[in-house]
């Protein structure tokens, strides 16, 4: 089922995908503020905004981001963005404390990977990662969380959109009761 009625953001969410090759065209400084602007907009509980999105700009950067994920494909990318969270800033559901960090992260970075799409770029949520080289490169301070390393590029030619595989509505949407 395609939605009739947004058929600009439905088209760019069949276009967004975890891209694993990118070109060697470099990403200017500019379209990567472009799109991080559209993450300052993203909204997040109370509107704490309890994050941090750091740009790799050194060696020893894109080296630890490297040594703190081990796969061969994340070397193509030209430019790696770490979305962090600021636990401490975040809202807490008064009930049970739960911590919003991670939601409040999750929609920033999904605002990232379609502002990208849009200027057609390519990006991949990386999560199983081992925070500690980040951390130390980053010079992050120990109320910072390095959630999400985010390659963003130009995708290589041999690049595609992968066919989407979800569930139908019908498995996902329930009314009334589950």
């Amino acid at each position: 089922m395609q939605s009739n009625a947004y058929p600009q953001l439905y088209r760019l969410v069949q276009e967004r995908y975890s891209c694993r090759a990118y070109s060697s065209r470099p990403v200017g400084r500019g379209t990567i503020l472009d799109v991080l602007d559209i993450v300052r907009l993203a909204p997040s509980a109370c509107n704490r905004q309890p994050w941090c999105f750091l740009i790799a700009d050194s060696d020893a950067q894109r080296e630890a981001i490297f040594g703190s994920y081990n796969r061969e494909w994340i070397r193509t990318a030209p430019e790696f963005i770490v979305a962090c969270g600021i636990h401490d800033e975040a809202w807490h559901r008064p009930c049970d404390g739960k911590d919003h960090t991670d939601v409040d992260i999750s929609i920033a970075v999904e605002h990232l990977c379609l502002a990208a799409t849009s200027l057609e770029l390519g990006t991949c949520w990386v999560c199983n990662f081992d925070p500690a080289p980040i951390r130390e490169a980053f010079c992050l301070p120990d109320n910072v969380e390095p959630i999400a390393i985010i390659p963003i590029g130009y995708p290589a030619e041999s690049s595609s959109v992968p066919a989407k595989n979800r569930k139908q509505l019908d498995d996902i949407v329930k009314w009334g009761k589950y």
